[in-house]
C-alpha cells in the first residue's frame, strides 16, 4: 500500500486501518473493541483484547519457524566482549530470570526498577517483567542517586534489578553506592534488590536484602507468559524534566505492541530476519521500542551495543558494528553523528569498513540540522531520514516511511506525518495556519495506538500537560510549520524562539545557518536579554578536529551568514568557541540552562546531565559577570 493510501486510511477509518494491523500478531484473545474514546479523549486500543508483549516477542517467533535465528547481538568495546542469544536462547533466559523474580514474589502489576547499563541482562530483565504481567520501570544506569530515589518513591516498585558497575568509555561507574544511597533516601522500602555482578567492579552485598542474580537464576523454574489485557501498563518511562516530580509516562501493552510491529515495516522498512541497530541506551524510550520490543515483535535480528560513536575506540565505531553484524538499518541521534563529524570530517575511517549491507541511516531525538544532514548523506552515501517523535508518543510521528514510499527528502524536514497522525499547525488562539506559517505543532485526538496509557500515579497531569492548551488536540510542545507539499518542519521547542525588536526567530533556524560554517562540527543558539532589542542571539559552537579561529573572526562570520539567509534583523550578539555543550545522556543540548546562565538567571542543574562540568566552564565564559 502507498503511503498517501495508508495514511487516508488511517484517517477517515482508524477502525479499520488499526484492526489490520492488530490481526498480524499473536493474541490469547482477540479484541473485538478496536478504540475505546468514551472515557479516554486519547483512546484506548484494544481494550478487550488479552495478550502477553513478551510472547508475541520470543515464544510466537521460536513456535514458528525462528528459533535458530539470532535475536540479539552483544557489542561492547568497552568490555572487548561479544556474544548473541537466538531466539530459543533468549526465550530460554528470560522464562527463567521470570521464574526467579516471582519466587521473590514479583506478579501481575508490580512494578520492578531496572537500574542497569547496556548489556544483554538489561534486555533479559525488561523481557522478565513483561512475561509476569509485572511494570517495568528503567532508570538509566549511573543516574543520580537522588534521582533514583525520587523514581522509586513515585513508582514503588518490588524489586530493584542492577548491576555492580557500568561503564563509560574507559572509566567504571560503581551502581551499587548509587543505588544503596537512593535506597537510604528513599520513603517507599523496597522488599527485593537483585544484583548481577560484572567482573570490571564487584560490589558489596547486603546480607539479608540483596540477593545474586545468578544464584536465583540457578534455583528457579521458568516461567510461562501471563495474559494481560491490552491495555494494562508494560512500562513507567521517566522523563527528563529539570523541576518538580518526576512525570511517568505510563505505556499499554496492547496498542504498543501493534503500533511498534507497524512502523518496523512501514517506516523502517525492517522485514522479519533483517539486522536493526537503534545506537541507543535501553534507558531512553529509543531502547524500549527499537533495541527491545519493536525489533523481536517483528522478527528482526537487534543490536545491544555498550559503547560509543566516538572513542571506544574512534570515530569509526559505528561503520565497524554495520560491516560486521550486516546491519540494514541504523537508527541514532544526530549528536552521535555530530560527534563523528568533528572527529573525522573527512570519513576517512567509514572508508575501511564495508557498508553495502546499510540501505537507510535514521535520525531523531533532536533536530536534524541540515548542515549535519547533508554531511552524512555525502558522507554515507545513503539515504538520511530524520523523523520526529516524543517519548509520550512511543513512536514516531513524522517520518519518510521507507516501507510505503520512499518520498523525495528535503533538507530540514521530518518529511510527512505517519499513518495515524493527524498533524495541524496551530496559531496561539488553536485556529490552523496555511502553509509556511510557523506555529504550534499539534494532533488531533484520538491519537494512534501506542500513545502513553497516563502519567503514572497523577490521573490530571495527562491533561493538564498534554490537552489543555488546545481542546480536540494533543500538544506536542515544539513549533514547526508545513510547507505547501505537506511536509513538516520541526523548529524546536515553542519556547525556543527569541524575540528580537518584536520579530520572533527560530533558534532553530539560525543553528542552521550557524552549523553552516565551514569550520564548525556543532552548535547551540540561545536567546539571550538585550536592554535595546529584547533579545539578542547567542551562539556557542565546537569547531571541527583541526580546525583554528577566534571568537571575533567567527563572530563576524557568523553574523555576516545570517542577515544574508535570515536577514538584518537577524543580529549575532556574540560567538564563543567551547570545548564541549552542555547535553543529557541522551543527547539533548541544555539551550535553557545556558540561556538561564547567560542572563544571570536562577537555574537547576538536570539530574540527566551528561558532564556537568562543561556548566561550570560555560557559566565562566558567558555568565553576566564575566
Amino acid at each position: 500500500m502507498s503511503y498517501q493510501k495508508a495514511y487516508n486510511h488511517a484517517i477517515w477509518h482508524p477502525e479499520a486501518f488499526w484492526q489490520q494491523q492488530a490481526e498480524q500478531l499473536h493474541w490469547f484473545k482477540k479484541p473485538t473493541t478496536v478504540v475505546d474514546t468514551s472515557a479516554y479523549p486519547t483512546g484506548r486500543w484494544f481494550s478487550d483484547g488479552e495478550m502477553n508483549t513478551c510472547y508475541m516477542a520470543l515464544d510466537h517467533h521460536v513456535a514458528n519457524g525462528r528459533a535458530d535465528q539470532v535475536a540479539i547481538y552483544y557489542d561492547s568495546p568497552v568490555t572487548h566482549s561479544k556474544s548473541s542469544l537466538t531466539y530459543a536462547q533468549l526465550l530460554e533466559k528470560v522464562a527463567l530470570f521470570a521464574g526467579a523474580l516471582r519466587a521473590q514474589g514479583v506478579g501481575q502489576g508490580d512494578r520492578v526498577v531496572i537500574y542497569m547499563p547496556m548489556i544483554m541482562e538489561a534486555a533479559v530483565a525488561m523481557l522478565a517483567c513483561a512475561r509476569l504481567g509485572a511494570i517495568h520501570s528503567v532508570v538509566f544506569g549511573g543516574f543520580a542517586a537522588a534521582e533514583l530515589a525520587t523514581r522509586i518513591d513515585d513508582a514503588k516498585p518490588k524489586a530493584v534489578l542492577t548491576a555492580s558497575c557500568g561503564i563509560e568509555v574507559t572509566k567504571i561507574i560503581p551502581y551499587k553506592p548509587l543505588l544503596d544511597t537512593a535506597l537510604d533516601l528513599a520513603m517507599h522500602k523496597v522488599d527485593t534488590i537483585v544484583l548481577l555482578q560484572r567482573p570490571q567492579q564487584i560490589a558489596d552485598m547486603q546480607s539479608g536484602r540483596d540477593l545474586d542474580w545468578d544464584d536465583i537464576v540457578a534455583k528457579a523454574a521458568p516461567a510461562e507468559a501471563v495474559p494481560v489485557k491490552s491495555s494494562d501498563p508494560l512500562y513507567i518511562l521517566y522523563t527528563s524534566g529539570t523541576t518538580g516530580k518526576p512525570k511517568g509516562v505510563m505505556r499499554d501493552n496492547g496498542g504498543h505492541a501493534v503500533a511498534l510491529h507497524y512502523s518496523m515495516g512501514a517506516i523502517y522498512g525492517a522485514q522479519p530476519g533483517d539486522v536493526f541497530w537503534a545506537a541507543s541506551d535501553v534507558g531512553w524510550v529509543v531502547g524500549h521500542s527499537y533495541i527491545v520490543y519493536a525489533p523481536l515483535i517483528a522478527g528482526c535480528t537487534s543490536i545491544l551495543y555498550e559503547g560509543k560513536p566516538v572513542m571506544t575506540p574512534d570515530a569509526g565505531a559505528f561503520w565497524r558494528v554495520i560491516e560486521e553484524y550486516k546491519v540494514k538499518a541504523i537508527f541514532s541521534a544526530p549528536t552521535a553523528f555530530r560527534a563523528i563529524k568533528k572527529e573525522d570530517p573527512e570519513g576517512k575511517l567509514l572508508k575501511k569498513y564495508d557498508l553495502s549491507s546499510l540501505e537507510t541511516v535514521f535520525m531523531a531525538g533532536e533536530r536534524l540540522d541540515p548542515p549535519t544532514y547533508q554531511w552524512a548523506k555525502d558522507i554515507i552515501g545513503r539515504p538520511i531520514v530524520d523523523h520526529w517523535w516524543q517519548t509520550e508518543t512511543g513512536w514516531s510521528i513524522c517520518a519518510n516511511p521507507v516501507g510505503l514510499d520512499n518520498l523525495p527528502a528535503k533538507s530540514g524536514s521530518a518529511t510527512v506525518p505517519v499513518p495515524g497522525y493527524d498533524l495541524y499547525i496551530l496559531d496561539n488562539d488553536g485556529q490552523p495556519l496555511p502553509a509556511n506559517e510557523k506555529g504550534n505543532i499539534a494532533l488531533k485526538l484520538p491519537m494512534p495506538p501506542g500513545f502513553l496509557l497516563g502519567i503514572w500515579g497523577d490521573s490530571e497531569r495527562l491533561h493538564n500537560s498534554y490537552l489543555a492548551d488546545f481542546a480536540g488536540y494533543y500538544t506536542s510542545g515544539d513549533g514547526g510549520y508545513r510547507d505547501e507539499d505537506g511536509y513538516v518542519y520541526i523548529m524546536g521547542r515553542t519556547d525556543d524562539v527569541i524575540n528580537i525588536a518584536g520579530h520572533r526567530l527560530s533558534t532553530g533556524e539560525m543553528e542552521e545557518v550557524v552549523g553552516g560554517h565551514p569550520l564548525v562540527a556543532e552548535c547551540a543558539v540561545v536567546g539571550i536579554h538585550d536592554e535595546v532589542k529584547g533579545q539578542m542571539p547567542l551562539a556557542l559552537v565546537l569547531l571541527k578536529a583541526g580546525a583554528e579561529t577566534t571568537d571575533a573572526a567567527l563572530s563576524k562570520d557568523l553574523a555576516s551568514m545570517l542577515r544574508t539567509q535570515i536577514g538584518p534583523i537577524a543580529v549575532m550578539k556574540q560567538a564563543h568557541i567551547v570545548e564541549r555543550l552542555p547535553k543529557t545522556r541522551s543527547g539533548k543540548i541544555l539551550r535553557k540552562v545556558i540561556r538561564n546562565i547567560a542572563n544571570g538567571e536562577d537555574y537547576i542543574v538536570p539530574s540527566t546531565i551528561d558532564d556537568s562540568a562543561s556548566l561550570d566552564e560555560i557559566a565562566e565564559l558567558i555568565g553576566p559577570n564575566t
